[in-house]
């Protein structure tokens, strides 16, 4: 067997799409799930954004049923060589848990609506590049991160220097 891909991988994420469980998926790559396969993966959607930053979150949000949602944070991604070979897994972060609300409505979101780099994977293999429909604005996640990122500092700087 391939150390590198181990059958079942995705066998989970199909079951849950044939549950009726919303899945989306924000990869930086190639993805081998084949996503909106009838009866297999209809409810399964992978966003593939590929951009001038190289690092990327590890993150994974669950929203249960029953309960509230779930934040897991990793160092690895889903490659096998990663997921298996290092025995790289995902832990709970308590800390980020006032977070998770900014989480689901302000970053997560931010990437599933890109609409510049980003390119949704199609049952197919291939990837369909998703453009701005109607009045929407050309949205684009890392440049948004980048100049907030950008702000914060600017305004920490002016702060520092007015203290000091």
């Amino acid at each position: 067997m391939n150390r590198f891909r181990r059958p079942g991988d995705h066998r989970k994420l199909y079951e849950a799409s044939c549950a009726d469980v919303a899945i989306d998926l924000i990869v930086r790559g190639i993805c081998c799930l084949r996503p909106k396969i009838p009866r297999l993966s209809e409810n399964i959607r992978v966003i593939s954004i590929v951009g001038r930053f190289l690092e990327h979150s590890r993150i994974y949000h669950f929203w249960p049923n029953a309960g509230s949602p779930e934040v897991l944070l990793s160092s690895a991604d889903w490659m096998a060589a990663e997921f298996f070979a290092a025995r790289r897994g995902c832990v709970p972060d308590r800390k980020i848990r006032p977070c998770v609300t900014t989480l689901s409505t302000k970053l997560l979101p931010r990437f599933l609506n890109d609409r510049v780099k980003a390119r949704e994977l199609q049952p197919d293999g291939s990837y369909r590049r998703l453009k701005p429909e109607g009045p929407e604005a050309r949205a684009q996640a890392q440049w948004h991160f980048r100049e907030r990122s950008r702000g914060s500092a600017r305004k920490s700087l002016v702060a520092k220097n007015a203290a000091g």
